[in-house]
């Protein structure tokens, strides 16, 4: 079994009370954002539909949801095959994340209590302690975690449910950044100033940090999606 069909699977939940088509369209839409079936992998119905047991209704409708979206698209003679995230896709989903997180915030920190910025305070310093010991898949688990505590004290159920349908290629981008260790040291410094800027409520000082926060995200993603680039073409050639 293809590593790609694995993961797919792996991102299947059944358990959910939703129609199959919807948890398949979840599934594959979750795997291919994180970067899990290659792009330009072609997805075929009929061997996702043995391997998943299920009928291929469920998959073609998911397909073409997928294709809407611009994540996959057909190919004639070819088939459905996955598309790249290009650079594109990246600045587009910074930018929006940029306005996200800066209303979040912004309201957040005037609705927390004592007790919610010392909750904030103990997942940085936990963070801080899991970077000083190299524990990536921590130091990402902690840094969504950070980001979800605000959308929730924010109170703000609309932006919640936005970056919810983005939150895997926030995930994607995320982990590109964190892999690497002088970005990593790099965040978790930037998220401790955002902290201290939220408890002093300083409202300009917070529109700074997570803008430079934000570019500096993304300039690194960029610079990453460009080797993988020059590695994809140097292969076939």
């Amino acid at each position: 079994m293809k590593a790609s069909v694995q993961e797919v699977l792996k991102n299947t939940d059944l358990s959910q009370q939703k129609a199959l088509g919807e948890i398949v369209y979840e599934a594959f839409r979750m795997t291919i954002i994180q970067g899990k079936i290659p792009f330009g992998e072609r997805i075929n119905e009929k061997e996702y539909s043995e391997i998943m047991n299920i009928s291929r209704t469920p998959i073609r409708f998911a397909l073409k949801i997928l294709e809407k979206e611009g994540l996959v698209e057909y190919i004639p003679k070819v088939g459905v095959v996955v598309k790249e995230i290009t650079k594109k896709d990246a600045i587009e989903i910074y930018a929006v994340r940029k306005a996200l997180e800066t209303v979040a915030t912004e309201t957040a920190m005037q609705l927390m209590t004592e007790e919610d910025f010392k909750e904030l305070d103990d997942l940085l310093t936990e963070t801080e302690e899991k970077n000083a010991q190299g524990n990536v898949e921590d130091v990402i688990k902690l840094f969504n975690k950070f980001h979800e505590i605000i959308y929730l004290k924010s109170n703000t159920l609309r932006l919640r449910e936005i970056v919810m349908n983005i939150q895997e290629y926030l995930s994607r981008f995320r982990r590109i950044c964190l892999n690497t260790a002088d970005r990593r040291d790099q965040a978790v410094v930037e998220h401790r100033l955002l902290y201290h800027a939220m408890v002093a409520k300083d409202k300009r000082r917070v529109q700074l940090l997570i803008e430079d926060h934000l570019n500096s995200s993304l300039a690194f993603v960029l610079q990453e999606m460009e080797k993988e680039d020059q590695i994809n073409e140097s292969q076939t050639k």
